[in-house]
């Protein structure tokens, strides 16, 4: 990848200004990913660089197996609950406003009957294709939901109809197991990627791309943003990192602001990869973690925002907007009896109007003293889309590590599952 293609898509604004010592804990956390990387165990820093090839096998498979199939295809089903379906919904709520021929994603992936009745109608069978996705290859929501499909809509494995099938699992689970017997094609999750952190892996590079999106710049812009990371260029993460676990007694809950309806998914897929990976128990036996919180700007300022100004000083707020919505949408220029007082941003554009809400939302937080800083897209593309899900990717790991815990396991969520196996015996 030349300089000129890794030039960084996002800007960071923020100033977490820490004591000297703190200097000698951003160089252990960045050693200790070095290491994390070069061992191999962590697998998702060299996805984004690995699986290029990928792509083309998957475009290849996927063009062979839906030529199979009599009538076109408009809609890709997602079968996957948690890190199987999160990270899909992310880059596609960001990505689908733009120009183009994508299909329609439908989620299946809470066991709530009555969501799944209505998801279910919408779906026609000879124009889809089914994704079932779980990295173990048993998760109880995806298997149960995976039958009913193969129930509904008359879905026979011994039959073509199996074309419009696709697995994607880690090598030799359950679930690999099941797709060789039945000869369905298969995709295969790296064992060092987490579920978590598999968005940029087959997981969700590979429905993406049957869905039309363009994802082989997704994958260029995040090993972009991890190269210039262990290359010494985007050292805020570890700064912002150090600040957030130094201060977590302090700041216990991070906010992530939104200041548009495409980053509601990312910030619910921001909420479980923050979660998850740091609610932990340390080296010491001490219970840890920081608790994420996703908002939608301008909407939350109707809502959360008085608490945070008002309640509790526990909190920290990272702001993300878009420069450039690419949109002429403006506020009719003309007055409306009684509400004059609105009149101020007659003739602003709607983007112009909300990056100003977002700004002004700012301001008031730096005003009380709230740590607050931002990301700020010029405009989104794939790039800078891969860009914004590894930066958070790599902060989590940064954080993790200061942390003194294993960012990537997940015991008190195994914890649940052997739980419900007892009760249903």
């Amino acid at each position: 990848m030349n300089e000129r293609f890794c030039e960084l898509k996002l800007k960071y604004e923020g100033d977490f200004t820490l004591p000297p010592k703190h200097e000698e804990l951003q160089k252990y956390a960045f050693e200790h990913m070095k290491q994390e990387r070069k061992s191999g165990n962590v697998g998702y820093y060299d996805v984004p660089h690995t699986h290029r090839e990928l792509v083309y096998q998957a475009s290849a498979k996927l063009y062979k197996t839906t030529k199979k199939l009599s009538k076109s295809i408009d809609t890709v089903v997602v079968i996957g609950i948690g890190g199987s379906s999160l990270g899909i919904k992310a880059v596609e709520s960001l990505l689908s406003p733009l120009p183009g021929e994508e299909k329609k994603i439908i989620y299946l992936e809470n066991s709530d009957p009555v969501d799944l009745k209505k998801s279910l109608k919408k779906i026609k069978k000879e124009k889809s294709l089914f994704f079932v996705i779980s990295k173990s290859g048993g998760t109880i929501e995806t298997m149960s939901i995976f039958k009913l499909v193969l129930s509904r809509f008359d879905i026979h494995l011994d039959s073509n109809e199996k074309n419009r099938l696709f697995i994607i699992t880690d090598k030799d689970s359950v679930l690999s197991k099941f797709a060789q017997k039945f000869d369905i094609t298969e995709f295969n999750i790296p064992l060092n990627v987490g579920g978590r952190f598999s968005v940029l892996s087959a997981v969700g590079m590979v429905p993406l791309l049957a869905a039309g999106y363009n994802v082989q710049n997704i994958l260029d812009g995040a090993a972009c943003m991890i190269d210039r990371f262990f290359g010494g260029r985007e050292n805020h993460i570890l700064e912002k990192a150090a600040f957030l676990t130094t201060n977590q007694e302090r700041y216990p809950i991070n906010v992530l602001f939104g200041y548009s309806n495409m980053f509601e998914n990312f910030t619910k897929w921001f909420v479980q990869l923050w979660a998850e990976s740091l609610g932990k128990i340390d080296k010491d036996g001490n219970r840890v973690g920081l608790t994420p919180i996703g908002l939608t700007g301008a909407v939350d300022q109707h809502s959360f925002l008085q608490l945070i100004i008002e309640g509790p000083r526990n909190k920290t707020v990272t702001f993300m907007k878009i420069n450039d919505f690419e949109t002429d949408l403006c506020i009719p220029d003309f007055s409306l009896d009684f509400i004059e007082k609105t009149n101020f941003v007659n003739g602003k554009s709607f983007n112009t109007l909300i990056n100003a809400q977002c700004d002004a939302t700012k301001q008031s937080l730096v005003q009380v003293e709230v740590p607050v800083d931002s990301i700020i897209l010029q405009h989104v593309d794939e790039e800078s889309v891969g860009q914004l899900l590894v930066y958070f990717e790599l902060l989590t790991s940064a954080a993790g590590a200061m942390m003194h815990i294993n960012t990537y396991d997940q015991p008190g969520v195994e914890l649940g599952k052997v739980i419900l196996q007892e009760r249903f015996q």
